[in-house]
């Protein structure tokens, strides 16, 4: 029997936001930056992070470091912070051992949330990975889920679930996609947005759901 579990990854399997203060951090002390190129990075970079991003930040500041180069340390900072609690890692492997395939639809540029992947031991736990800079598309498009079952070896078509904390992005886009969808609350619920399937406090919650699906 078919199973598909897609999940978002920011927020949902892994924790950005701290990995986040602690790559800023890092970055800010590596180069001495001033208050200012600090406060521009945590202001900017708060939601979400490319390489063009810091090519703004090299013509801004006006820096002698390459943009290219900031990039890149940041992704090598952010890959070495990020963190996925060892039960969310386990509970995936127990959809895996349940025949579910699981992939990763994530809005973001594929280079750095693939580095967070492989970073936190998911890589090794899904079956495709769909980031929005691989199309230059954003959730809730249905084309980013699509490539992401595809990029699992399955079809929209056979039907599956979405897993994520973002209402509009991850639940709504789960819906044009034709899935079955589990929020975890948190993020104020936009006026108008069909609800969710089950919603839930955390993504443990969320596996446990999809594991009782398979019984």
């Amino acid at each position: 029997m078919h199973r598909l579990a897609l999940f978002d990854l920011d927020g949902t399997l892994a924790d950005r936001q701290s990995a986040f203060r602690d790559a800023v951090t890092g970055l800010c002390r590596t180069h001495s930056f001033t208050p200012d190129i600090e406060y521009w990075l945590r202001t900017e970079l708060a939601d979400r992070a490319n390489a063009a991003d810091f090519t703004r930040l090299h013509d801004t500041f006006d820096m002698t470091v390459p943009g290219a180069q900031l990039w890149q340390e940041y992704i090598d900072l952010m890959a070495a912070a990020v963190t996925c609690r060892p039960e969310v890692l386990e509970g995936l492997a127990r959809l895996r051992a349940a025949e579910w395939t699981i992939g990763v639809i994530t809005n973001g540029a594929g280079d750095i949330q693939r580095a967070k992947l492989a970073g936190t031991g998911l890589a090794s736990l899904v079956d495709g990975v769909a980031a929005s800079g691989d199309l230059e598309i954003r959730k809730p498009d249905r084309r980013l889920f699509e490539l992401g079952a595809a990029r699992c070896g399955v079809s929209l078509a056979d039907g599956g679930w979405m897993v994520g904390d973002n209402p509009a992005g991850d639940i709504g886009g789960g819906h044009q996609a034709g899935l079955r969808t589990i929020w975890l609350r948190g993020r104020p619920w936009p006026d108008g947005l069909p609800a969710a399937h089950h919603v839930v406090d955390d993504v443990t919650d969320a596996i446990t759901i999809l594991l009782n699906e398979t019984e």
